[in-house]
């Protein structure tokens, strides 16, 4: 196991590397940075002496060396914007993001289990085609249409919930702020939860049901039910953990996406998190800001999938076995 998670962590620095060299590199392309520091109206000359200050002139790979060293001290750079480090506004920022993946994740698992579960030991019943011709109108509608109808129904008509910002919040330590801590925060935060939850909620409810309905099938299943184990037992207990691999596999590589779709959730509903920022930075060609941006969603990429590995040993132990006899 200790092997396996070494392993794992070389892999994880060499995508970063990678991820680090992309995020670097596209930045030539977004734009000038000097315009966004000294505007049109500085001479050509200035310019060039501004260039060779910065190190602009340098060559990609000196350029990048610099950036990596700087990047490995926690130093992204500073937004143009905000005219601090890069990294401290993402962190400023990063709560509230989470915080809505957060609230979208146990939506997610509050009702894809139950409801997938239910769709697999009945799935002729009425209840069950309703269920999954939901979750197929659930797939192909876009989230930001979703959050637009529900701010419409649930603000506009019915005024039951906040149609827009994160509500008041609670500081707990360093930059985070809850929004779990008051009510005016959960009434804030149901509506983007929702909206983000149903990119995914109807995925895992036809992941539950197709690997339930196919350990249902199974013989030591069909043993249970003749020595007349009681059947939520075996829905449960028995059936229900051999499904979680591959729902754990998919399941943490989409929760770690939700970070990245929250981008249209939260300017629906202007959600003061990483989302929204990276918009307002791209329209702002903020540069350091884009590019600190890719690089913090990529480690959260890594590290949420590393985790989801190491998972896996402790749902189903026959996996380490397999690693360490590779």
């Amino acid at each position: 196991m200790f092997a396996y998670l070494v392993k794992r962590v070389f892999q994880a620095i060499a995508v970063m590397f990678v991820i680090s060299v992309i995020g670097f590199a596209i930045q030539g392309n977004l734009g000038d940075p000097l315009r966004e520091l000294v505007g049109q109206s500085v001479s050509e000359e200035t310019r060039q002496q501004l260039r060779d200050e910065l190190g602009l002139n340098d060559s990609f790979m000196t350029q990048y060396l610099r950036f990596a060293g700087n990047a490995l001290q926690g130093d992204l750079g500073t937004s143009y914007f905000f005219k601090e480090p890069a990294l401290d506004v993402i962190l400023k920022k990063l709560p509230a993001t989470l915080e809505l993946v957060m609230g979208a994740t146990i939506i997610i698992i509050g009702l894809s289990v139950p409801l997938g579960v239910y769709t697999a030991i009945k799935p002729d019943s009425i209840l069950s085609r309703i269920i999954m011709g939901l979750s197929i109108i659930g797939i192909s509608i876009p989230v930001f249409l979703t959050a637009i109808m529900m701010i419409y129904v649930f603000s506009v008509e019915y005024g039951w919930f906040p149609s827009y910002g994160r509500g008041d919040t609670v500081p707990v330590f360093g930059y985070w702020e809850t929004n779990f801590a008051t009510a005016d925060g959960w009434m804030h935060i149901i509506l983007p939860s929702f909206a983000l939850a149903s990119i995914m909620l109807p995925l895992f409810i036809r992941l539950i049901r197709s690997e339930m309905m196919e350990v249902l099938q199974s013989e030591y299943v069909k043993f249970a039910k003749a020595k007349g184990i009681n059947p939520r037992r075996i829905y449960f207990l028995h059936a229900l953990k051999n499904t979680l691999l591959p729902v754990i596999t998919v399941g943490g590589v989409q929760i770690g996406t939700m970070v990245a779709y929250t981008i249209l959730t939260e300017t629906v509903f202007q959600w003061p998190g990483m989302g929204f920022m990276f918009l307002e930075a791209v329209n702002r060609v903020d540069t350091p800001l884009i590019v600190a941006y890719l690089i913090v969603v990529g480690f959260i990429f890594v590290v949420t999938n590393t985790i989801v590995d190491l998972i896996y040993g402790l749902v189903n132990p026959t996996v380490n076995i397999a690693r360490m006899g590779a």
